[in-house]
């Protein structure tokens, strides 16, 4: 019994070993009735004309608005591998939106969505998301809700006669990248250790509250050895 499950010699497609436990031996025949597992796509170009004839009716429908839908914030994707990347977010903050002097209810109303739960967490971010709200500012077009009856804020008739609904995603977002070129490690930094400021940074922030509260008892330890010290001249 030495497990082989054919007669020597082996003939070319014959199994050398038997597989283990006591399973079906597969007999399949793949190739049964094979065109009810075929898919075919003779509507294709059908499909594309609709698509199409949906775009425009839905661009008409929404106009004068643009079709690429509401102004988006620029934010870093997640993760270490990806944070150098960035991408369109949710919404903007409510700093950056008061930052770039728009109330929160007005945006939504003039195409520029808001998300409250979203903080801003660098200067540079909140930066990068106020001039690109002050971009969009510069560029809006308001049309009034009533033409005879034009309110504050609402934009003049000449800007109004050569306004055109715009195309594609608004204020697109570019990748910029860094053009760093190789060269010698200074001696100033082969001195400095990334690794040691690292971990004095997180001890720093780790043992703020304990140093906090020993400097806080020290400074009672001295106040009321002070007041014991007073006592001991007077008598």
């Amino acid at each position: 019994s030495s497990g082989i499950n054919a007669e020597w010699p082996l003939r070319p497609g014959e199994l050398k070993m038997a597989p283990k436990h006591n399973n079906m031996v597969f007999d399949s025949h793949f190739h049964k009735d094979w065109q009810r597992f075929v898919k075919t796509w003779f509507n294709q170009a059908g499909k594309k004309k609709t698509r199409r004839t949906k775009r425009l009716e839905k661009a008409k429908a929404i106009a004068p608005r643009p079709t690429g839908g509401l102004l988006r914030p620029v934010v870093h994707c997640q993760t270490i591998r990806y944070n150098a990347r960035v991408r369109s977010g949710r919404g903007f903050t409510l700093s950056e939106l008061k930052a770039a002097g728009i109330n929160r209810k007005q945006a939504l109303s003039i195409g520029i969505c808001v998300d409250h739960r979203r903080r801003n967490k660098s200067q540079e971010g909140l930066q990068a998301n106020v001039l690109r709200l002050k971009e969009y500012k510069s560029r809006l077009i308001v049309f009034p809700r009533k033409a005879s009856k034009p309110k504050k804020g609402d934009s003049s008739q000449a800007e109004i006669d050569v306004a055109t609904q715009h195309t594609g995603s608004v204020i697109p977002i570019k990748q910029v990248w860094s053009d760093t070129t190789a060269r010698v490690i200074t001696d100033e930094e082969k001195k400095q250790s990334a690794f040691q400021t690292m971990r004095m940074y997180r001890a720093n922030v780790k043992l703020v509250g304990l140093r906090e509260k020993r400097a806080k008892e020290a400074a009672e330890d001295d106040g009321l050895g002070a007041k014991k010290g007073k006592k001991k001249n007077k008598k």
